[in-house]
């Protein structure tokens, strides 16, 4: 495996230390097996404030084509399995029972003057898929990185067949990894197993609309994860991220019009996005104190200072082609907000570009915001700056942003 033998992408210049420990962590990365051993991307997990989580799943059942699959319920938590197929990673909603619940991810929240509002509400990080889960952790913490111990996991109530990291210092996410082989099924082992019929009645009542609106068949699995992030950290998030995962760096662009940079990561495994969604930071290019002298827009910079650093939208594929003379994001999104959902732009892009994309409005359920997007035919790139540009200006109009804090 060489993780180093992809093309790179982008015009973002990078420091030379960046440059340097890319090369030396990656190489280091295949030599000791870590590459070989820790594949895609098997779960989200996403945790909301208590009475929250069945409208989640109602909005995500419309909104994605994840399926409600059953309930863990354990002491203080509730946590909803959502899952297209084995093919593509799983969604792990995490209500927590007691609004007076106090704990590490809430502590993340509450330095944050608008992710404070909503406590318990945040993306926790992913779950990886390891053939050998021993051997992955022993190496990791060999190169310096925490993980929480099983009784610490036991208290936090997160499956017991995982091990987690402690939140990263850049992007506050953990990382957790799960011993299971392609062909077995994904087992969480948490708490007592049912099916929610509230959340069952809901989730069917969603997969009924979306059938009737015709959009079922249009919407794809995951496409990529964005992370917002300081400035300062944004090369030190990404080689964490590489270090924990068997992700590459696939390039950097500088959108100039928006102060701020998007950089990829992706599978070394070849594997498609549906299966293991690309990673995406995001980062003012300068910090937030040199705003009132140089008078440039801080759209990324302010959301992190807002809401702390954490993911801010997940993008959903939709199908190449049309539906009813629109080309099929105009009709999903059409459908979509009939239903009463808002949008923070138009479609922006074109088929001559070669994708189209939009922003839905923030969840009030998990802060989170979905993007669609739409590649056509042959088009082999990720984004356009243009649209990515447009992008990012329209999320810096997102409520939680213009919050005057």
């Amino acid at each position: 495996m060489n993780s180093l033998g992809f093309a790179r992408h982008g015009d973002k210049e990078n420091s030379p230390f960046f440059e340097e420990y890319l090369v030396r962590l990656l190489e280091e990365r295949d030599r000791v097996g870590l590459t070989d051993m820790i594949h895609e991307i098997d779960a989200l997990m996403i945790t909301v404030d208590p009475g929250h989580s069945i409208q989640y799943i109602a909005e995500l059942a419309l909104m994605t084509p994840y399926h409600y699959l059953v309930t863990l319920e354990s002491e203080s938590h509730w946590t909803h399995i959502l899952r297209i197929d084995l093919e593509s990673p799983d969604i792990l909603v995490r209500e927590v029972k007691d609004p007076n619940l106090r704990g590490i991810f809430r502590a993340l929240n509450e330095v944050y003057p608008v992710g404070a509002r909503k406590p318990n509400s945040r993306y926790m990080g992913e779950v990886l898929r390891v053939s050998n889960l021993h051997e992955v952790s022993r190496l990791q913490q060999a190169r310096e990185f925490r993980f929480f111990s099983q009784d610490e996991v036991r208290k936090l109530e997160l499956p017991g067949n995982l091990a987690v990291s402690k939140p990263s210092p850049y992007t506050h996410n953990i990382i957790a990894y799960l011993e299971r082989e392609p062909q077995e099924l994904r087992v969480y082992a948490l708490g007592v197993s049912r099916i929610d019929n509230e959340v069952q009645a809901v989730y069917e009542q969603a997969k009924n609309t979306q059938a009737k609106l015709g959009i079922d068949q249009l919407l794809l699995p995951l496409d990529h994860l964005a992370t917002r992030v300081y400035s300062q950290n944004r090369e030190l998030a990404i080689l964490e991220y590489l270090s924990w995962s068997s992700y590459y760096f696939w390039g950097a662009y500088n959108i100039h019009d928006q102060n701020s940079s998007t950089n990829v990561t992706k599978s070394v495994h070849g594997i498609p996005e549906s299966k293991s969604p690309a990673k995406v930071f995001t980062a003012n290019n300068t910090p937030y104190f040199v705003n009132h002298l140089e008078k440039l827009p801080s759209p990324t910079e302010t959301f992190v200072r807002n809401y702390g650093p954490r993911l801010h939208h997940m993008a959903i594929a939709v199908r190449d082609g049309e539906t009813q003379g629109l080309e099929n994001i105009d009709y999903v999104v059409n459908s979509i907000a009939e239903q009463g959902k808002g949008f923070l732009l138009d479609v922006i892009g074109s088929k001559s570009e070669g994708l189209k994309q939009i922003f839905s409005n923030a969840s009030e359920h998990s802060s989170l915001i979905i993007e669609y997007v739409q590649r056509f035919g042959s088009f082999d790139g990720f984004f356009t700056k243009d649209n990515v540009a447009v992008l990012t200006e329209a999320a810096g109009r997102e409520e939680g942003v213009q919050a005057v804090v």
